[in-house]
């Protein structure tokens, strides 16, 4: 097998292929064709109903941070409060939640929902559990259990590398705000 620039090659000092020698690299694919093959790959599309039940979805995650944060108290531009931002956010996702349940409808690019569309909901639950666990036993427990989860089961990396790069994010984590910031973040050590 050749390697690519600046890589070793399996080639004899010579550089011909001895007969029978066949690169293991894909063929150069034109636009079209590559297009086309995407196009085969992609997952069915959602229907109108999908794309209105999502729209809705993210119109009741709105309306409720428009409550949310209107409770907080709004303040001024010039003497902004604590809700004020969060309001803003609000209403933009209000808007486009509305836009995107009108005339989005028949949109054909939205993915059918599988088992993969459970992932963003699984980060967001071992996330807020993370979140609930630190003022009990500190960060370092939860964050590792949360980056084994996220790689291991969402991100489907082996075990040997999942591991690995869970214990160096956490001791990162460690030495950047507790030893070197001296925050206030629960932990254990």
């Amino acid at each position: 097998m050749a390697g690519g620039k600046g890589g070793s090659s399996a080639l004899p000092a010579g550089g011909d292929a001895p007969s029978g020698y066949k690169e293991d690299l894909p063929e150069a694919l034109t636009p079209e064709e590559l297009a086309a093959q995407w196009e085969e790959e992609k997952p069915p599309a959602a229907g109108p109903l999908a794309n209105a039940a999502s729209s809705l979805v993210v119109l009741a995650v709105g309306i409720g941070a428009l409550v949310l944060s209107f409770a907080m108290g709004l303040g001024t531009p010039e003497k902004p409060q604590p809700g004020l931002w969060p309001f803003l956010t609000s209403c933009v996702m209000v808007a486009l939640a509305l836009f995107q349940l009108v005339w989005g409808r028949h949109n054909r690019d939205a993915e059918k929902f599988t088992r993969m569309s459970f992932a963003p909901l699984t980060g967001l639950v071992t996330l807020a559990a993370m979140v609930a666990l630190m003022p009990l036993i500190g960060f370092e427990i939860p964050s590792l259990i949360l980056c084994i989860i996220w790689m291991k089961f969402l991100g489907s990396e082996t075990w040997r590398s999942t591991l690995l790069v869970s214990a160096i994010v956490v001791a990162a984590f460690y030495g950047i705000f507790v030893l070197a910031l001296g925050t206030s973040i629960p932990h254990l050590f």
